[in-house]
């Protein structure tokens, strides 16, 4: 499971110093992630041109997800948003624009390269009301109830320890606080060794849940209202998804 963690931050750690090169980006991104490398499948072609405007060149050249999941979560004015596996900044950038100078987002990466970068990036942006945090999804470094929305863009199938995850995920959400994951799904009836036979683990393939896992996760979790859409495939069996769930409570 180590070896797994490590192999992963040394790849998002060249896609960090690599950002403006001729080299590839690597993992969920310049279409390098999965095995078919088709452009629109990752990256921040997925964005929509308008929530580019402002957001530095470095920031999305090494957007290695395969989602917008901003857009996914519906942001709202004044929320408190936490990004997991934040990378070089693009979508707490684009969140920070969405919840105004009365919300704030923050970033959590394991990567020293991706949060120096990110930092980078929100100064040039003139970004205020971020902040970035080192520290892995499984361990999140903030506390109890402390945000109302939970995004992440292609890292939760990264990760090893899954149920971790999801528990910390509701763990930090306040009550009617929500999740807006994009995400990596395998179709139900691929097997974990047809699923790593599609891809790599580091390159976002043979980690992913599939459709049934990531809702029972969820529910284990102690979310309600789960869902998960699966949007275009990036494998044979395998799609970028939308996954909405809810923390029960009363919102703030």
């Amino acid at each position: 499971m180590d070896d797994v963690r490590e192999q992963v931050r040394q790849r998002y750690a060249r896609a960090a110093v690599q950002v403006g090169s001729a080299a590839d980006a690597t993992c969920c991104g310049a279409g390098s992630c999965g095995p078919t490398g088709e452009a629109g499948t990752f990256g921040s072609s997925l964005y929509d041109a308008s929530d580019l405007i402002g957001i530095p060149v470095e920031a999305q050249d090494v957007s290695l997800g395969c989602g917008n999941p901003p857009a996914v979560a519906e942001l709202r004015a004044g929320e408190r948003v936490l990004d997991l596996g934040s990378g070089g900044g693009i979508d707490v950038l684009i969140s920070a624009r969405r919840v105004g100078p009365t919300g704030f987002v923050h970033g959590v990466d394991m990567t020293d390269e991706m949060l120096d970068l990110a930092r980078t990036n929100a100064a040039t942006a003139g970004a205020t009301n971020v902040e970035f945090h080192q520290g892995t999804i499984e361990d999140i470094p903030l506390p109890d109830e402390s945000v109302d929305v939970v995004i992440s863009n292609c890292v939760v199938n990264l990760s090893t320890d899954k149920p971790r995850v999801l528990a910390e995920v509701h763990r930090v959400l306040a009550p009617g606080g929500r999740v807006g994951i994009s995400d990596v799904v395998a179709e139900d009836h691929l097997s974990v060794e047809q699923r790593a036979a599609r891809g790599s683990h580091v390159g976002c393939i043979a980690g992913a849940l599939s459709r049934s896992e990531y809702l029972h996760g969820l529910a284990a979790a102690g979310f309600t209202g789960a869902s998960v859409e699966l949007t275009h495939e990036v494998a044979d069996g395998m799609h970028s998804a939308i996954i909405r769930a809810t923390k029960p409570g009363a919102t703030r």
